[in-house]
C-alpha cells in the first residue's frame, strides 16, 4: 500500500461503491474526484485525519463532471481555501455553471432522489478552475501530476498519471471492480457505459494508452486499488466487444431496453459468481445498477449509430 495515497468512501449509493483518493506529499494534499455534496464531510475527516488542515489541500482533480464523481466539487471548494479544481476542457462550463447537469440529472432521478443521492450542486467560481488539456501537468509539493485525456466513457475524461508511485487514476476509464467479488481466485473487472456518451473504440484506445505507462497500480473510482494491469486490460477489452455485440444483436428488437438489460446480467453475473464465490443471485443485486446504467449508455450508442446511418 502507498501511505501517501488515501482512499475516501465517498458514502454514495453503498459502503466502497465510490471513491475519492487524496493525495499527500510535503504536508500538501491533492484530491482526486469527490463524490457529491454528501461526501464533503468525510473528505474533511479524511483531511485530519492524514494530518493536515483544509488550507493544506491546493488541487481537485476531476477525472469527469458525471455526478457521483464530481458532483460535490463546488461545496468543496467552498471548504478548501487554497485549493484549484482540475477539470477537463468539455466539462469545465458544467462546473462553473452546472445548471444543465441539474437539470439533465433531474430529468432521470427525480428531484426527490437528487436530494437523497446527491444534495445541493452549487458553482466552482471561474478564477478558481484550471483546464487540463492533454498533458497539462499539476504540480503537489513537487510532485508532478499528469493529466492524459481518456476519452471514451465521456469524452470530457481525463486520467491522472502519478509517477511517484507509478500509479494510475482512472475514474471510470478502466472500468468498474467492486472489493465485494474479490477472492483468491481474483477480481471481477467490467467496463462502464454510462450514458450519454460512450463511444467503444475511443475507450479501447484509452485503455491502450494507460497502458503503455506500464502502471503498476490502478486506483478505480468504483472502487479502489487493483493490479495486473496489461491483464486487466485485455480483459476490459474484451468485455467491451462483447458489450457491443450484445447492443448490436439488439439494436431493432422490441423492448430493447429490457433485452440489453437481460443479456448483460446473463453475462456479468456468473462470472461474478465465479470469482467471488457468492450466489449469482447475489452477484446480480449487486451489479443492478450497474447493468441498467451500462444498457442505458449502449442504448445511446445505438441511437446514435442509427441516426449516423440516417444523415
Amino acid at each position: 500500500m502507498n501511505p501517501d495515497i488515501i482512499t475516501v468512501d465517498t458514502g454514495f449509493q453503498r459502503p466502497c461503491f465510490d471513491a475519492a483518493y487524496l493525495i499527500v506529499e510535503n504536508g500538501r494534499g491533492a484530491f482526486v474526484d469527490c463524490g457529491t455534496s454528501l461526501s464533503v464531510p468525510r473528505l474533511l475527516a479524511a483531511i485530519r485525519d492524514a494530518g493536515l488542515a483544509p488550507e493544506n489541500i491546493d488541487w481537485l482533480l476531476l477525472t469527469h463532471v458525471h455526478l457521483d464523481h464530481a458532483g460535490g466539487a463546488g461545496a468543496l471548494m467552498r471548504e478548501l481555501p487554497n485549493a484549484r479544481a482540475v477539470v477537463h476542457p468539455r466539462g469545465a462550463p458544467h462546473m462553473i455553471d452546472p445548471a444543465k447537469l441539474i437539470a439533465g440529472a433531474t430529468a432521470v432521478y427525480g428531484e426527490e432522489e437528487m436530494a437523497r443521492s446527491y444534495g445541493t450542486i452549487v458553482p466552482i467560481p471561474a478564477e478558481r478552475v484550471d483546464i487540463a488539456n492533454d498533458g497539462h501537468v499539476v504540480e503537489l509539493a513537487g510532485r508532478a501530476l499528469l493529466c492524459l485525456d481518456t476519452p471514451g466513457h465521456a469524452s470530457h475524461h481525463f486520467c491522472v498519471w502519478d509517477g511517484k508511485s507509478r500509479s494510475i487514476f482512472t475514474g471510470d476509464t478502466f472500468g468498474i471492480s467492486y472489493r465485494d467479488f474479490d477472492s483468491a481466485n481474483g477480481i471481477h473487472l467490467f467496463p462502464t457505459t454510462t450514458p450519454v456518451q460512450f463511444d467503444p473504440e475511443a475507450l479501447k484506445a484509452s485503455i491502450r494508452k494507460l497502458v503503455a505507462l506500464q502502471p503498476e497500480h490502478a486506483y478505480l473510482t468504483h472502487y479502489g486499488r487493483i493490479g495486473d494491469i496489461a491483464a486487466n486490460a485485455q480483459v476490459l477489452i474484451g468485455q467491451i466487444d462483447a458489450m457491443v455485440a450484445i447492443a448490436m444483436e439488439r439494436i431493432d428488437a422490441e423492448q430493447r431496453h429490457a433485452r440489453i438489460c437481460e443479456a448483460l446480467a446473463d453475462f456479468y453475473a456468473p462470472r461474478a459468481a465465479a470469482v467471488s464465490g457468492l450466489p449469482e443471485t447475489r452477484a446480480r443485486e449487486l451489479l443492478a445498477m450497474d447493468i441498467e446504467l451500462n444498457a442505458q449508455g449502449l442504448g445511446v450508442w445505438l441511437d446514435r449509430i442509427r441516426r449516423n446511418q440516417n444523415a
